[in-house]
């Protein structure tokens, strides 16, 4: 059984906390960390039933509370029975806490996956989104969330899998292999991490 959860105490109001996570998955999304990862993306606005997930997670939205909650439940080939929810909880008039919680069980090759791989590649997103969180309340991150040597290698492993699976298109009339151009990948805001 996982029970992962993340959670930063900033100041701010629990307006303005709601107001970024209501644009989460969104055209002026704020929240989600998209300069370092997979972006966010459902098939409709936010709101329940809305179904997507980032890079090869799988979720659809099961509960919506504007400015307060977005619930998800995994969706095959996800790997993991159970879900994940992003909440803004008032601590008092001038601190709000940004959570996210990660529930389930790993299933098929999960059940390998998530301790050697996607719970610190889940816990390097999630940190980013936190200091994203931090940056538009507060102007400023105290203490800016670092990849640690294990997940800079497991995203370096991952880029040279995705261009290994990338069709070659050089010699297709009228197409450029683009899969090794530089800034291809979404790699902007890693430097130095």
């Amino acid at each position: 059984m996982i029970e992962n959860i993340h959670r930063r105490v900033l100041r701010g109001s629990a307006e303005h906390a709601g107001a970024l996570l209501d644009t989460l998955a969104g055209p002026d999304d704020r929240l989600w960390p998209s300069q370092s990862w997979p972006p966010m993306r459902f098939d409709r606005p936010l709101g329940p039933g809305a179904r997507g997930g980032h890079g090869p997670i799988r979720y659809e939205v099961t509960e919506y509370r504007p400015g307060a909650l977005v619930r998800c439940r995994f969706v095959p080939p996800t790997g993991v029975v159970g879900g994940h929810e992003l909440s803004v909880i008032p601590v008092d008039a001038h601190r709000v806490e940004v959570r996210h919680r990660l529930t389930g069980t790993p299933t098929g090759a999960m059940r390998l996956g998530w301790p050697l791989a996607f719970r610190w590649l889940h816990d390097a997103l999630i940190e980013d989104l936190l200091d994203n969180a931090e940056r538009e309340l507060t102007g400023a991150v105290a203490r800016p969330a670092t990849w640690s040597p294990y997940v800079r290698q497991l995203r370096a492993l991952g880029r040279r899998r995705a261009r290994r699976a990338a069709p070659d298109t050089a010699n297709t009339p009228g197409r450029a292999n683009t899969a090794n151009t530089p800034g291809r990948a979404n790699t902007a805001g890693t430097a130095g991490r």
